[in-house]
């Protein structure tokens, strides 16, 4: 695990969505039995016993605990209409003084706005929300479409199961790639969706046979070590590039080379993680190319050298 604090906070108040509560605590609270090392510590932390949603739940301490903690989650509110509890705002902002690492799941980002902590800061929020957060809060860089927004020690996301988005993301980046893989993959969720990812996409992947996508992006999965252009994707698809790029923008958010470049770099970190190769065989077997290819790309992306990745998560 990285230097980031193992011990992780729930803020619970009256009036949270329980969907956003629940997933979090799934993801912090139980490792996979995979994992031999030491997962999160996790408690909520609320002001009495609280109602969420059709639900009753005891805190395990005071909100005032908000403050021991690494990482502080708060889940969504309910009623953006009103005002969040100041005693809630009052503990999120001392825990983030205290040096805690902040994320609001959904509407949660209410919460952290009224306690100042994104001002001058991109953030997202529910799409649905997003208007009435910028005009409340106007220091604020609302973005109304992407899946989450990482600031370092304050993060945000979109609604529902974008919060799963960005909990799988900060196990990601505590734990490495393969980890956070092995979470996905208990929950059954999607392993990756790039916190840029459209948060409203207009045409989501079916599951039934026939779709273009659905078999196309197995597909290609399982040839990212060869060179794969648009063309070969359209051409596999029985599609028009044209057709293809508009059928990746509106079920991924993003272009078919952006696609392939971001799985590449995702293979990358697992082999970083759990082999031996040399940055040359990681590079080829991730379809990069060369080490240089791969340097390049990797420390534009994750903002880290491959060799200082897996030394950290190598450890």
């Amino acid at each position: 695990m990285t230097s980031a604090p193992r011990s992780v906070a729930i803020a619970a108040t009256d009036g949270m969505l329980h969907l956003e509560l629940a997933l979090a605590y799934e993801v912090f609270g139980s490792a996979p039995a995979a994992v031999a090392g030491p997962w999160y510590d996790l408690r909520v932390c609320g002001p009495r016993a609280v109602r969420v949603g059709r639900f009753r739940l005891e805190p395990d301490c005071g909100l005032d605990r908000l403050a021991d903690a690494g990482t502080v989650i708060v889940p969504a509110l309910a009623d953006v209409d009103r005002d969040p509890p100041a005693e809630l705002v009052d503990a999120v902002r001392a825990a983030h003084r205290a040096g805690a690492r902040v994320v609001s799941l959904c509407t949660g980002a209410f919460v952290l706005a009224a306690a100042g902590l994104l001002d001058g800061l991109p953030a997202t929020t529910h799409w649905a929300h997003t208007e009435e957060l910028a005009a409340r809060h106007p220091l604020v860089e609302v973005d109304p479409d992407v899946l989450y927004v990482d600031n370092g020690s304050v993060l945000t996301s979109a609604g529902k199961t974008a919060a799963m988005d960005l909990c799988l993301h900060l196990v990601r980046r505590d734990h490495g790639a393969a980890v956070a893989n092995l979470v996905a993959r208990r929950l059954v969720v999607p392993p990756h969706r790039a916190g840029g990812q459209a948060q409203f996409v207009l045409t989501p992947v079916p599951e039934q046979d026939g779709h273009p996508l659905a078999e196309l992006l197995p597909w290609a999965l399982r040839r990212l070590d060869r060179p794969l252009t648009v063309e070969d994707l359209a051409r596999r698809a029985n599609l028009s590039s044209r057709h293809l790029g508009r059928l990746f923008r509106a079920v991924t958010g993003t272009t078919p080379l952006q696609w392939l470049l971001t799985q590449r770099i995702r293979r990358a970190q697992e082999l970083l993680e759990t082999t031996d190769h040399s940055i040359d065989a990681v590079a080829e077997a991730s379809g990069l190319g060369t080490a240089a290819t791969l340097r390049r790309h990797f420390h534009r992306v994750l903002g880290v050298p491959p060799d200082a990745y897996r030394r950290t998560f190598r450890a």
